[in-house]
C-alpha cells in the first residue's frame, strides 16, 4: 500500500509503499476513499522542516532547553547525534480520512466490514484506527463531505467552549478552513458572526455562509467594525483560527469583547497576555485541544474506554458524530471549501500548491485502493533490497520505535550481521529504518519472521508488555533471541521464558537468550572490573540515578505496559549491581520515598538494597526528584581503603589505586554498541552467551523482589 511521509529535517514530501498495518485491538482497518489534507497543520509541517536548523530551534525554544541539558550531562557528541536523529525521520501526515471498513479489531462494537466510516486516519490506502476516533458515514453524505469530519470536530470543539448561545455575536479571525468551519456552526446556532481576513475569497465565502466581514487587507479597523456589529456593546465571545506568532490577534479579542466574554484561540498565536485588558473586563480566555474530550488519552483513544454520556456529553466521537449529521441535513456544507483535488499518485503536488498557494480543501482520493484487490493492497511485508546470503549471523528486529532505530540496529550492523527483516505494527517507521539501515524487508507481520529459516536471531525492542510473549515465541521457534529490558513485566511471565528456554535447550544447547543490559559492557564497568579483580575484600557499590520525572500516565510507567520504572529501567542497575559485585544476590530489601517527602508514593524515587554471596553489598538509589544538571548515573564503589567515582559514563576517578587515577571518554559510551558484539559474536564462534541464562533469570527474579518489598 501507499501512504504519505514527510521528512523533518528536509521538508520533502513523499509517497512511499509500505506494508500494510495489522488491526489492533479495539481498532478498525479502513481502506481509504478520500482524505483532507489539513492546509494550516500541514503547511507548517513542511515548513518546518524546510527551515534550516537555527530556524527549528527558534520555533521550539522549549526543545532548545532541553538540548542544552543534554549537553551539560551527555556531552556535545551524543547531544548532536540524538538531534540529528530525532530530525532524521519520516512522519505520516493527514487526520482527516474517509473509507470503508476491511477488518474489525478485537474488542471493538459497533463496527462492521463493509461501513463506510470517518476517521482522524492518515494520508494512505489503508489505515489502522482506534475505534473510538471513527464514526458511522450516514447515507446522506457523501465521501468528499465526510472527510471534513474530522477538522470540523475541531472547529466544533472550539464553538463548545465558547457556550454560544441563541443571538450572540461573535468575532472570527481568520478565516482559513477551521476558521469558515466555525463561521458556519456558530450559525447553525443561531449566532450572529463577523468573520475577519486578508483574503477576499474567503471573506466572500463567510458571506455566503451568512456572516458580515472586515477585510483586512483593505485597512478595515477590526475594533471599529466590532463596536458596530455589536451595537456598541461589544461582541460576545471571539474564537481566534490564525496562524501566528503574534500576541496582537488576543489582545484585539479582548479590546473587541463586551464585559465577562469568551475567547477561544483554536489555531496558534503568541501568548503574551495583558493583565489589564482581561482584568477590566473579567474576560474568560481558553485554548482548544483538538476534537474535544479523549483527545491524547490513552485510556480512551487506545483502551477503548468510553466516557459514561451523564458525565461526559461531548466526546470527540460524539462530536464526529454531531458533524456528520449536521452534514446530513444541511446545516454545514463542507463542498463549498474544497479547492483541490487529487489523486494519490499526485501528492508531490497537492503539497506544490500548499506551499505556493492559500488554498482551502485539497482532498487526497485513493483509485488504487479501491481497484486493486484486496489481497494486495494487505500485503504485509515490503522488499527493500535484494542480498546475496553470507555467513553472517542473520537477524531480524521487531520493533522499529527510537531505541531500536538510533542505537540498536546501527550496532548489530557493526557487529557484522545481515539485517534481513524489519518488523512493526504500522509501516511508518518499519519503512524509515529500514530503509536507514539496510533492510532486505520490511513487515508488519512479526510472526513471519519467526517462521523464516534464513533468520538465525530474533531482536525483540517493543514495548515491554509484549517483551516475554516475542521472547516465548522466538524461543519456541529455534531462534537466538536478544530482548531489549525487560525481559519480562511479570514474574509469571518470567517463569514461563525459563521453562520456554530449559525446553529449547534441551531441543538444541546452542541456542542463546541475551538481555540489552549494555551498562555491563561500558569500557568504565570494563576497567573498574579489572581494578575490583585485584581486590579481595568485599565491595560496597552506590548507584545513584537522577532519573528524572516522566509523567504518571506515560506508558512507561503503566504497571501494565511498560511495568513501571523499576522493571523498566531500575533493572539496569540492579544487573550492574549484580556485575560489579561479581557474586550472587542473596537478599533484597528496597523502600519508596512517602507522602511526606514529596510528590506522593512513587516507586520512581526508591532506595534499593541488595546483598551478595561474599559479603558485598549495593545501595541503588533511583530517584526522579532531582535536578536534570546533576549527573544522570553516579556509579561508586568503596573497597579495600579504595574508591572508584564513574559520572555519567563519561570520567572515571580512582582514589587510593597505584597507577591510576582518572579514564575520561570524549564521548559518553553506556556500552551499546560492545553488548550487541558480544552477542553476535557468540552467535559467530558458537561460544558461551555473553551474560548466562541463569543470572539473566536471578536478575530478573531480584527486580521481581524489589517490586514485591515496594508494593506489598
Amino acid at each position: 500500500m501507499k501512504q504519505i511521509f514527510q521528512n523533518l529535517n528536509t521538508g520533502k514530501t513523499t509517497l512511499e509503499e509500505v506494508p500494510c498495518p495489522r488491526v489492533l485491538p479495539r481498532h478498525l482497518l479502513i481502506r481509504s476513499s478520500v482524505s483532507v489534507v489539513s492546509a494550516g497543520t500541514e503547511r507548517m509541517l513542511v515548513e518546518f522542516g524546510k527551515a534550516n536548523l537555527l530556524n527549528k530551534a527558534r520555533q521550539q525554544p522549549d526543545k532548545v532547553r532541553q538540548v542544552l541539558d543534554k549537553v551539560r550531562t551527555d556531552g556535545a557528541l551524543p547531544t548532536l547525534e540524538a538531534v540529528r536523529s530525532k530530525l532524521d525521520q519520516a512522519i505520516p501526515l493527514g487526520y482527516c480520512n474517509t473509507g470503508t471498513v476491511l477488518e474489525v479489531g478485537p474488542g471493538v462494537e459497533g463496527f462492521a466490514v463493509g461501513d463506510r466510516v470517518a476517521s482522524n486516519g492518515q494520508h494512505a490506502e489503508v489505515v489502522s484506527v482506534p475505534s473510538n476516533l471513527c464514526a458511522h458515514i450516514p447515507d446522506a453524505v457523501d465521501d468528499d463531505a465526510a472527510a471534513f469530519t474530522v477538522i470540523s470536530a475541531v472547529a466544533l470543539q472550539a464553538v463548545r467552549l465558547a457556550q454560544p448561545t441563541l443571538g450572540e455575536a461573535f468575532l472570527v479571525t481568520g478565516l482559513g478552513l477551521v476558521g469558515l468551519l466555525t463561521v458556519q456552526i456558530l450559525r447553525g446556532q443561531g449566532c450572529r458572526v463577523l468573520g475577519a481576513d486578508y483574503d477576499q475569497s474567503r471573506l466572500e465565502l463567510a458571506r455566503q455562509f451568512g456572516a458580515e466581514t472586515v477585510d483586512l487587507s483593505a485597512g478595515e479597523d477590526i475594533i471599529v467594525r466590532s463596536q458596530a456589529f455589536s451595537r456598541g456593546r461589544g461582541v460576545d465571545g471571539v474564537i481566534i483560527a490564525v496562524a501566528t506568532q503574534s500576541s496582537e490577534p488576543i489582545h484585539q479579542a479582548a479590546q473587541v469583547c463586551r464585559k465577562r466574554g469568551r475567547i477561544v484561540l483554536v489555531g496558534v498565536a503568541g501568548l503574551e497576555l495583558a493583565r489589564a485588558d482581561f482584568f477590566e473586563k473579567e474576560l474568560t480566555f481558553q485554548v482548544s485541544c483538538s476534537y474535544g474530550p479523549g483527545r491524547y488519552d490513552p485510556s480512551y483513544e487506545e483502551d477503548g474506554q468510553d466516557y459514561p454520556i451523564g458525565f461526559v456529553r461531548w466526546t470527540e466521537q460524539r462530536n464526529f458524530e454531531a458533524i456528520l449529521d449536521m452534514i446530513a441535513d444541511g446545516s454545514l456544507d463542507p463542498a463549498p471549501l474544497i479547492s483541490h483535488r487529487y489523486d494519490l499518485d499526485a501528492a508531490s503536488d497537492a503539497y506544490a500548491v500548499l506551499e505556493k498557494d492559500s488554498p482551502l480543501g485539497i482532498l487526497i482520493r485513493y483509485p488504487g485502493a479501491a481497484d486493486r484487490p484486496v489481497e494486495a493492497l494487505r500485503r504485509q511485508s515490503v522488499s527493500l533490497s535484494k542480498r546475496a546470503p553470507t555467513d553472517a549471523p542473520a537477524v531480524a528486529v521487531i520493533g522499529a520505535g527510537n531505541y531500536a532505530s538510533r542505537t540498536l540496529m546501527p550496532a548489530f550492523a557493526k557487529a557484522g550481521s545481515q539485517l534481513i527483516g524489519l518488523a512493526a505494527n504500522t509501516g511508518v517507521n518499519a519503512i524509515h529504518a529500514g530503509h536507514k539501515h539496510n533492510f532486505a524487508e520490511v513487515t508488519t507481520d512479526s510472526k513471519a519472521l519467526l517462521k523464516r529459516d534464513d533468520i538465525d536471531a530474533i531482536v525483540i525492542a517493543t514495548r515491554h508488555d509484549s517483551h516475554a510473549a516475542f521472547t516465548v515465541a522466538a524461543l519456541e521457534a529455534g531462534k537466538h533471541v536478544f530482548v531489549e529490558k525487560p525481559i519480562s513485566t511479570t514474574r509469571a511471565q518470567l517463569v514461563e521464558i525459563e521453562s520456554a528456554y530449559d525446553t529449547a535447550q534441551a531441543n538444541s544447547s546452542e541456542l542463546l537468550l541475551m538481555v540489552g543490559f549494555n551498562r555491563r559492557f561500558a569500557p568504565h564497568i570494563m576497567k573498574m572490573k579489572s581494578l575490583l579483580a585485584t581486590v579481595a575484600e568485599p565491595k560496597s557499590i552506590l548507584i545513584t540515578v537522577n532519573a528524572g520525572v516522566i509523567p504518571a500516565d506515560h506508558w512507561t510507567q503503566d504497571e501494565t505496559v511498560g511495568g513501571g520504572r523499576i522493571i523498566g529501567e531500575a533493572c539496569h542497575f540492579i544487573d550492574l549491581a549484580r556485575d560489579l559485585a561479581g557474586a550472587p544476590i542473596s537478599d533484597v530489601a528496597a523502600v519508596m520515598m512517602g507522602e511526606r517527602g514529596g510528590g506522593g508514593r512513587a516507586d520512581d524515587k526508591s532506595s534499593i538494597t541488595l546483598a551478595f554471596e561474599g559479603g558485598s553489598f549495593a545501595t541503588i538509589l533511583y530517584l526522579a526528584n532531582g535536578h536534570r544538571r546533576f549527573p544522570k548515573e553516579r556509579i561508586e564503589v568503596f573497597c579495600g581503603g579504595r574508591v572508584l567515582q564513574l559520572d555519567n559514563f563519561r570520567q572515571l576517578r580512582g582514589y587510593g589505586w597505584s597507577g591510576f587515577r582518572t579514564m575520561r571518554l570524549w564521548r559518553q559510551d553506556k556500552g551499546n554498541t560492545a553488548c550487541v558484539a558480544a552477542f553476535i559474536d557468540a552467535l559467530r564462534s558458537g561460544g558461551d552467551a555473553p551474560i548466562s541464562a541463569s543470572e539473566l533469570f536471578e536478575i530478573g527474579h531480584a527486580t521481581f523482589d524489589v517490586v514485591d518489598c515496594l508494593r506489598p
